[in-house]
């Protein structure tokens, strides 16, 4: 077992709060652009139906050369991520994405054993399901981690399994099969990418280089063309995308 695994599967409620909400990661100076002409989407299309899996492993819709490029980093374990996802999502791709001149990354930062859990089941179907699973989850995340909250004990003994049981017998503890199946993601095929010791280990130790790199310390942090933004709400990250161009 790597060294970051070992911290992503260490004390789940501890790790799961510890980040959330924090400050953005410093800023690299003022994020300003002029402004910039909507691009428009393949004929019978908009660009919010387009997903690219990146290399840094985020989950990106939207134009793929689009001028403005939003990345965020979140937990899905998060309860400003949750708000951010329930205040911004919709503005962010109808107003923006959609214009083509802004396209949206997301990307992982783990915060514990069922944050690695969650993120590997949705990644666990179609390309196109891993930001509207995202999104799901921000919608029901009391519901979601409420188990894993009340049985503490078990998602601990879970952990002692085997590599290829662990996150198997967290979600169970967690009831995520039954969360994820009502969203159409079968038990047997979640059961299978939670055994996949291979591709959870690759999502945790990208989740901690990438927040070594680029001093992601809290979740969200968002990042407009490679420079943190001073914002982790909706209503504070708007004007800044405005200011980069998106007007």
């Amino acid at each position: 077992m790597t060294k970051t695994l070992r911290f992503a599967l260490a004390a789940p409620l501890a790790l799961a709060l510890a980040a959330c909400g924090s400050d953005a990661a410093d800023t690299g100076g003022e994020i300003e652009g002029d402004a910039v002409a909507a691009v428009p989407a393949p004929e019978g299309t908009q660009w919010s139906d387009t997903v690219t899996v990146t290399d840094m492993d985020g989950y990106m819709i939207g134009n793929p050369d689009a001028p403005i490029k939003l990345v965020e980093y979140a937990s899905l374990t998060c309860p400003t991520c949750a708000r951010f996802a329930a205040e911004g999502m919709e503005p962010l791709i109808s107003e923006y994405v959609n214009s083509g001149r802004v396209s949206f990354e997301l990307r992982n930062q783990i915060h514990g054993p069922h944050d690695l859990a969650l993120a590997t089941l949705v990644r666990c179907t179609a390309d196109e399901a891993f930001i509207p699973l995202s999104d799901q989850v921000f919608a029901n995340q009391q519901q979601v981690l409420g188990p894993i909250f009340e049985n503490q004990a078990a998602v601990e003994q879970s952990l002692n399994l085997p590599p290829e049981q662990r996150l198997v017998r967290l979600a169970e503890v967690g009831g995520f099969y039954d969360f994820f199946a009502a969203r159409g993601l079968s038990e047997d095929q979640a059961r299978e990418c939670l055994a996949d010791e291979q591709a959870y280990t690759t999502i945790a130790d990208n989740s901690t280089r990438q927040s070594d790199e680029l001093n992601i310390t809290g979740t969200p942090t968002f990042l407009i063309n490679g420079t943190a933004a001073d914002a982790n709400t909706w209503a504070a990250l708007e004007p800044i995308l405005q200011r980069a161009g998106a007007r």
